[in-house]
């Protein structure tokens, strides 16, 4: 699969995304190394703190199927410009999925591909719980 399918099925994954209150739709498509995709929206629910983003849904239910080797996440959202994932969703990303290829895609059909250690540098992992 290419990174440009990855980021339009990021695109249509913001049509299962549930935001009552922002709506700000945002679609997130995980790539696993053997070729499967799973999907996510972002969530919402009247107590904000217990929001989940669209990214943290796509690996939650890979890891819920039973995967554990990744090689991309494609994110979509409403805003006209790219649109990285959030602090919370890096350090998901980072600790469960590795040093992947995130993929952003803007309202122009332009991707942007960066590694998780880009946008997250000196991240804490598990090898700082073995210290």
């Amino acid at each position: 699969m290419t990174y440009e399918e990855l980021a339009k099925l990021s695109v249509e994954a913001k049509k299962i995304a549930l935001p009552p209150y922002s709506n700000f739709h945002v679609g997130a498509a995980l790539l696993t190394k053997g070729g499967k995709v799973y999907l996510g929206g972002n969530i919402e629910t009247s107590s904000y703190s217990l929001t989940i983003c669209a990214e943290r849904t796509a690996v939650f239910k890979a890891i819920s199927e039973g995967e554990r080797e990744f090689k991309a996440v494609a994110i979509a959202s409403d805003s006209p410009d790219f649109c990285p994932p959030c602090g919370s969703c890096r350090q998901v990303l980072f600790d469960l999925c590795g040093n992947i290829d995130v993929v952003l895609i803007n309202h122009k059909g332009e991707i942007k591909v960066l590694k998780m250690s880009e946008l997250l540098p000196y991240a804490f992992s598990d090898i700082d719980l073995k210290k």
